[in-house]
């Protein structure tokens, strides 16, 4: 009667079961920082007397929040950061080239379903889209975690989230997410994990699912979960990575969760989360008089290969309007590729679009693409509170790929069927 998590985080601590409110101290898999906490997890490891990392070939340092640096700061950071990798000998250092740290990770062979990944940043539950039981934690934690190759963790209640019924046209996952969140608020799933279910669930892709796990953290999760399935091993088998089936969890047909948010998505619209809350989700028609000066399109959430289609599917052969600025940022380099390949690059930089080196970009407000005061964006990211993507002046909006193009198209927030 365990949950995927449980059972995760028993094997992680070497019992044979564990329950919601135990506290465990789990064995750390792959361990992940990226630039912007570092240092201070760094320095960290040093305060409590390690000079070496655990385990070398478990530590994956990705440069992305601000990559390359736009500051003397960030440019010393990722300084300081390099030498650690070199001290260390850390075969997996990604430099600013890679792209955002919880599209590369996968990519580059570092989750597996059944592992536990713990995060220098908050968005680390993306990788439960892949079985794993993935969080983020403080530096001063991922300290502890370079030290010894362990931490302490909090065995999370589960909430399910069935999800069942056929998306529509112009209706995904990041649709879906923003409804969930609408239906938890930003704080409902505070330190709860929350196991996503249903046959919709299993009609996404990978980076369907990894939009919905990528947003858990929206709800206050400690982690977002989906069950591994063919996808899943393709995917990963696709980008290299040795896995086996039977590494994988699965919850029991009994399992406890404490409580059950099911949502059919038959009759779904696009949804938009408008300022300055995840939760204050709307359907695109109640927004549409809102006018726009930027659209974003990109993050760790909605900046993979399937995102860029649904903008290019949108913008191919039209231009943005005149009064607003359309960023994109592919998510990785292998997105960026792979959709220069394609030819998406090309016609989305005819479109107007200005094209930017796989990074956090605009999600993070410390790089490029910040709004100033008075200015409204819409964009694909995850968060939208006062002041992240630039000006605590703003207001950001956020919705899928396919909205955010539409509305660059117009000049104001619009469902993609009106210029599909």
């Amino acid at each position: 009667m365990n949950t995927a998590s449980e059972k995760i985080l028993a094997q992680a601590s070497g019992r044979g079961s564990v329950k919601a409110g135990e506290i465990v101290k789990a064995r750390v898999d792959t361990a992940m920082m990226p630039d912007v906490t570092s240092v201070l997890a760094i320095e960290a490891m040093r305060k409590i007397g390690a000079d070496k990392v655990w385990d070398p070939d478990r530590v994956v340092v990705i440069l992305d929040h601000v990559a390359p640096p736009s500051s003397i700061n960030s440019a010393r950071v990722h300084a300081v950061i390099r030498g650690f990798a070199k001290e260390q000998n850390l075969r997996h250092f990604y430099d600013v080239e890679s792209g955002v740290c919880h599209q590369v990770l996968p990519e580059k062979g570092h989750v597996k379903p059944g592992t536990v990944v713990i995060g220098a940043d908050s968005h680390t539950c993306t990788h439960g889209a892949f079985g794993a039981f993935a969080t983020g934690v403080g530096s001063t934690d991922m300290g502890a975690v370079l030290a010894r190759g362990k931490t302490w963790l909090r065995v999370p209640e589960t909430i399910k989230v069935d999800v069942n019924g056929s998306l529509g046209r112009h209706v995904y996952a990041k649709d879906v997410v923003l409804s969930v969140a609408k239906e938890i608020g930003v704080s409902g799933a505070t330190y709860m994990a929350l196991e996503y279910a249903g046959e919709t669930v299993a009609d996404l892709t990978v980076a369907g699912r990894m939009t919905l796990c990528n947003m858990a953290i929206e709800m206050g999760a400690k982690t977002g979960i989906c069950q591994p399935d063919h996808k899943t091993f393709t995917w990963l088998r696709g980008h290299g990575v040795d896995v086996e089936e039977n590494d994988a969890f699965y919850p029991d047909p009994d399992a406890h969760y404490i409580r059950t948010v099911e949502l059919d998505v038959t009759a779904m619209q696009p949804m938009v989360a408008c300022p300055h809350n995840v939760d204050n989700v709307k359907p695109v028609t109640d927004v549409s008089d809102v006018e726009i000066n930027q659209a974003f399109i990109g993050s760790c959430t909605n900046g993979r290969l399937e995102d860029l289609r649904q903008a290019h599917d949108i913008l191919k052969g039209r231009h943005v309007h005149r009064d607003v600025r359309l960023l994109v940022v592919p998510a990785s380099r292998g997105v960026y590729k792979d959709a220069l390949m394609e030819g998406i690059i090309a016609d989305l930089v005819d479109a107007g679009a200005v094209v930017s080196n796989p990074s956090c970009a605009a999600c993070f407000g410390g790089h490029i693409g910040l709004l100033g005061p008075g200015e409204r964006g819409i964009a694909t990211s995850n968060r939208n509170f006062r002041g992240r993507q630039g000006s605590p002046e703003a207001e950001v909006y956020l919705s899928s790929a396919a909205v955010a193009a539409a509305s660059a198209l117009t000049g104001h927030i619009t469902h993609p069927e009106e210029v599909a």
